[in-house]
C-alpha cells in the first residue's frame, strides 16, 4: 500500500477563509492575467523542476478558447472568486476540488472490476467554501456551451448542477458504479470504449521515450509500485498531457504483461494554487486526504507516492472529453451527475452535511449570477492574454 509522507493520520480540519497576504485585494481585483501567471510561475518553479516545453504549450492552449483558458488557469480563479463572489465565501468549508470543470470526469475499474464513473483530477484540491466547485462547474459549462459543446442553456445547466448536489447532500452521497445502477450515465461513459485503438494512438502521440539516467528514481520507483511482477519489456517516457498540470514533470512506464500492454503513470504533486493565492506557504498537497476521505468506490491503482501521484492508464481508465460522448446524449443527467458527485466529495468533510444544508437553505438564485460573473472574469482575462501575452 502506497502512502504520502504528509499528516494522513490526523483529523482534517479546515482553515478559515483568509485574505491574500502578499497583495491587497484591490491589487488583486487590478492585476493583469499576464502578470499574475508570470508571479503564479515564479512560485512554481520555486516547489518543483519544470518542463518549460510543456509550460509553452500551456500557454499556447490558453489562446485556444475561453474554455480551454479555463482549465489551464485555476490560479487565477484561485484569485478571483474571493473577491468577484464574496457573498458565497461565507459559505460552510469543505475539502473541495477546487479545480472542477465538466472535464474532470473519468472512468476507472474498483477492486472488484466494476467501471466507475466520478472526478479524476485532485491535483488543486484544498479547504474551500462549497460554493466555489459549484461556481467553477457550473461556469466550465457555460464556456463548454459557448463553444458549441453542450447543447443546453445556461439556466438549466445550473439549475440541474444545484439539483444534483443538493441530492448527493440530502442523501448523503452514493459513488457511480455504471454496472449496476446507472443505465444511461453508463451509456455516455462507454461509448468512447468502442475503438480502444484510438486510445492507444493518441497516447501514443502524448509519449517521448526518455533515458532512465533522467527520470528521477523515486518517479521510478513510484510507477513500479503499481507495477505486477514480471512485466517485460519495461520502457520509460515523458508524457505530455491536462492542462493545468503542464509544466510539471510527467513519466509513464509501459511494459507487456500477460499478452497485452499496460501503463502506470506519475506526475510531479504541488500544493494547490489556492495556497498560493492566500499566500499560504505551510500547505503540502491534500489528494491523498481527499482520496481517503470521499464517498466513492476508490480506485486501486491511483495512489500517492512521495512527491508523486500515480495511476493506471488504460481505455476504461480515462478522463472523459465532452467531443467523446454519444452525441445524441441527456447533458441534463449528465450534468446532474456531476453536481451529485460533487457532492460525494464535500462530504468527506466531517460535520459537512448539515452545514451545507442549512447553507442551501438560506440562499436563492445565487448560482447564476455568479457563473455570470466569473464567466465575464475569464472572457476578461482571455482578451487580455491572447493581446498582452508575449510582453515582459
Amino acid at each position: 500500500m502506497l502512502t504520502n509522507s504528509g499528516n494522513l493520520q490526523r483529523p482534517f480540519v479546515a482553515p478559515q477563509l483568509v485574505r491574500l497576504s502578499s497583495i491587497t485585494a484591490l491589487e488583486t481585483a487590478l492585476l493583469k492575467i499576464v502578470k499574475a501567471n508570470r508571479e503564479y510561475e515564479e512560485w512554481f518553479r520555486a516547489k518543483l523542476t519544470v518542463v518549460d516545453a510543456d509550460l509553452d504549450i500551456k500557454h499556447a492552449k490558453m489562446l485556444a478558447n475561453e474554455f480551454a483558458f479555463l482549465r489551464a488557469t485555476y490560479f487565477r480563479w484561485a484569485q478571483l472568486f474571493p473577491e468577484l463572489c464574496q457573498k458565497l465565501c461565507d459559505a460552510p468549508e469543505v475539502l473541495a476540488v477546487a479545480d472542477l470543470h465538466v472535464e474532470q470526469f473519468s472512468t476507472w475499474r474498483d477492486s472488484e472490476g466494476r467501471l466507475v464513473w466520478g472526478i479524476n483530477d485532485f491535483d488543486e484540491c484544498y479547504p474551500l467554501p462549497y460554493t466555489n466547485d459549484l461556481v467553477r462547474l457550473a461556469t466550465s459549462a457555460s464556456k463548454a456551451i459557448e463553444i458549441g459543446d453542450l447543447q443546453i442553456s445556461l439556466t438549466k445547466a445550473c439549475e440541474v448542477i444545484l439539483a444534483g448536489y443538493l441530492s448527493g447532500i440530502e442523501r448523503g452521497g452514493m459513488p457511480f458504479v455504471l454496472e449496476d445502477n446507472q443505465p444511461k450515465l453508463r451509456t455516455m461513459a462507454v461509448g468512447r470504449l468502442g475503438d480502444p485503438a484510438a486510445y492507444w494512438t493518441k497516447l501514443q502521440t502524448q509519449m517521448k521515450p526518455v533515458d532512465k539516467a533522467t527520470v528521477p528514481d523515486d518517479a521510478i520507483a513510484a510507477m513500479s509500485a503499481l507495477m505486477p511482477p514480471a512485466v517485460a519489456n519495461l520502457q520509460l517516457f515523458s508524457r505530455v498531457a491536462g492542462a493545468g498540470s503542464l509544466g510539471r514533470q510527467r513519466f509513464v512506464m509501459v511494459g507487456q504483461y500477460m499478452g497485452g500492454r499496460i501503463i502506470r503513470e506519475c506526475k510531479a504533486l504541488l500544493p494547490s494554487a489556492a495556497a498560493w493565492a492566500r499566500g499560504d506557504d505551510k500547505t503540502e498537497s491534500l489528494l491523498q486526504t481527499v482520496l481517503q476521505r470521499a464517498i466513492r468506490c476508490k480506485d486501486p491503482f491511483l495512489e500517492t507516492y512521495g512527491n508523486w501521484v500515480v495511476r493506471r492508464l488504460a481505455p476504461d481508465c480515462s478522463r472523459i472529453e465532452l467531443s467523446s460522448l454519444p452525441k445524441v446524449r441527456d447533458e441534463s443527467l449528465l450534468l446532474k451527475a456531476m453536481g451529485f458527485e460533487t457532492a460525494n466529495i464535500h462530504l468527506g468533510t466531517p460535520g459537512a452535511r448539515q452545514a451545507i444544508l442549512e447553507d442551501l437553505q438560506a440562499r436563492s438564485d445565487w448560482l447564476v449570477k455568479a457563473v455570470r460573473d466569473m464567466s465575464q472574469a475569464i472572457r476578461d482575462d482571455h482578451q487580455e492574454w491572447c493581446a498582452r501575452k508575449d510582453e515582459p
